[in-house]
């Protein structure tokens, strides 16, 4: 049996590690090798670790952000198969077992269908995943991997350790790079579950160099080196797209000048994007996205 190895980078999220915890030990798949790093947390964390004794391996360490804390985990792995799982989220019982049948031949990672919920564990809609395309992940920034990836040792090993100077999609990043390494599969089911709350990272008010990020994570990936040729030749269609999520992001925070300067970026890059649903509806999110959050968390409080 293939051993994988499931790591848990932690930093203030102790209301919902239980969950998390309980989600990888309840797995239908026990050759399971489970790291829990606490990355500085200021609250409970380590109370709560504690209470697990040497249930699976866990250590508490100095802050050292996202990427630091997961590269850690993963040079302490044992696993052949490697992923991580984010302290507010939860797997499926079935996730590690459904993925390894996906996890064959030239396949390097496998990811899911997910559950949206709230801060209260209530559900807020299914997330169906896109189906896998290169290309469209490169040129339309679009992150197909959510929670829920598994991926194999040797692509790990292949592509390197994650960017720890990114902050605001660093999992983008190394996707781009693991990409390079093999074929990325879809599974068409719900096998993990992504918490959307004021704390997490996908809905909290982007800073200034988070919001710049987009642009950033792109204009460096197209100088590496080994960049496919059919690649390169969207690179105007890709920064124009990161442009836009600048925008986006500078919108979310209130910074409306900045986003209407991103947006005249893109548009100067490739005009015809602002001809696509797609862009609209990044705008409409950028306007309106936190709010009907709020409301579909108020709504299933007063429901429950």
């Amino acid at each position: 049996m293939r051993l994988v190895t499931i790591v848990i980078p932690c930093y203030n999220h102790a209301g919902y590690l239980d969950r998390a915890i309980a989600s990888v030990l309840s797995q239908t798949y026990k050759n399971v090798e489970l790291i829990v790093l606490d990355d500085g947390s200021t609250d409970n964390t380590r109370e709560v670790l504690e209470r697990y004794g040497d249930a699976f391996r866990w250590e508490s360490h100095e802050n050292m952000g996202q990427a630091n804390t997961l590269n850690k985990g993963w040079l302490m792995a044992k696993g052949d198969v490697l992923a991580y799982l984010s302290a507010d989220d939860e797997l499926f019982p079935n996730a590690v077992a459904t993925s390894l049948r996906y996890l064959q031949g030239d396949v390097v990672l496998t990811y899911c269908d997910f559950n949206l919920f709230d801060s209260s564990s209530q559900l807020i809609r299914k997330v169906s995943a896109p189906e896998f395309d290169y290309l469209a992940m490169f040129s339309q920034l679009i992150c197909q991997p959510g929670p829920g990836a598994f991926m194999t040792r040797e692509a790990f090993q292949a592509a390197g350790l994650w960017n720890n100077t990114y902050r605001q999609m660093p999992d983008y990043e190394y996707w781009l790079r693991l990409g390079l390494q093999g074929r990325f599969v879809r599974i068409p089911e719900v096998l993990a579950s992504f918490r959307v709350h004021e704390e997490s990272q996908t809905f909290a008010v982007a800073d200034e160099e988070k919001a710049a990020e987009p642009l950033r994570v792109i204009s460096d990936f197209i100088k590496s080196e080994n960049i496919p040729l059919e690649v390169l030749e969207l690179k105007g269609v890709a920064l124009s797209n990161a442009w836009i999520f600048v925008a986006q992001l500078q919108i979310r925070a209130g910074r409306f000048l900045k986003g209407g300067q991103a947006l005249g970026q893109a548009f100067i890059l490739y005009p015809r994007n602002f001809f696509q649903v797609r862009t609209a509806r990044i705008l409409f999110n950028s306007l309106f996205n936190r709010s009907l959050h709020r409301l579909v968390r108020w709504k299933n409080a007063l429901l429950h």
